[in-house]
């Protein structure tokens, strides 16, 4: 049982416009090609503690930029405007389950609420700091991009000394939270990938790799270890 954080956003379907939870079909696509049940875990008030109890692992899905305030920092012009629902509950999801050693998978957005929850910060506009919007190109247009993985981490295990990965951020680490490593760089040396080695899972990864349906290694790597539990 794979639990997915999802958005809370205004939607529309049928005739109606009305405040629901939702998710991208892709990453329900992959948790089940990878052999995993998804379960959407949609933005609360309480409950992360019981559902913990429940799932075998937490995937922490892509989204919004996280509020600066959570690392102390003041909003750039260009970061976006707060998910303080969503902000409270993956915090305490992904806090719940590393206390319990349940393994986590993050992307994008999921990647940096790790590193938040562990005490890190994050650049808030990456073209300020690299010169060109190269990691980002375009709304809503993802961008092929090589990774070069540090040969001894874990996702090295995975996916082997380097990647062609799919991008979407204008945020990225800057100073990494307690316990986590890099794991991987594009050619500009922003940080693409983190891991926590004392648990028994626990990658987070700047691309968005259910974009690739064609390569499952990474989570079939995060179901498989959460089938252990």
């Amino acid at each position: 049982m794979i639990g997915i954080s999802s958005y809370l956003e205004t939607a529309s379907w049928g005739v109606w416009e009305r405040p629901a939870a939702l998710i991208p079909q892709s990453y329900v696509d992959c948790v089940v090609q990878a052999g995993g049940v998804p379960v959407l875990l949609p933005p609360q008030a309480l409950g992360a503690p019981e559902l913990l109890e429940l799932i075998d692992g937490l995937l922490l899905a892509g989204g919004p930029d996280i509020d600066p305030a959570r690392y102390g920092a003041p909003a750039h012009p260009r970061t976006g405007a707060p998910h303080g629902a969503r902000d409270s509950w993956e915090f305490d999801l992904v806090r719940t389950a590393l206390e319990r050693d349940v393994p986590v998978l993050g992307v994008c957005r999921g990647m940096q609420l790790l590193n938040v929850a562990l005490g890190g910060e994050l650049v808030q506009h990456l073209p300020d700091v690299l010169g060109d919007q190269s990691h980002q190109i375009a709304p809503a247009v993802f961008t092929a991009r090589p990774v070069r993985i540090r040969a001894s981490s874990r996702l090295a295990g995975i996916l082997g000394g380097e990647a062609q990965v799919q991008c979407y951020h204008h945020q990225a680490v800057s100073r990494l939270g307690e316990g986590l490593l890099p794991s991987a760089w594009s050619a500009d040396e922003c940080v693409e990938a983190v891991e926590l080695p004392d648990r028994r899972f626990a990658v987070g990864v700047q691309w968005h790799p259910e974009q690739d349906d064609s390569d499952l290694r990474l989570f079939e790597a995060f179901v498989k270890e959460s089938r252990r539990s």
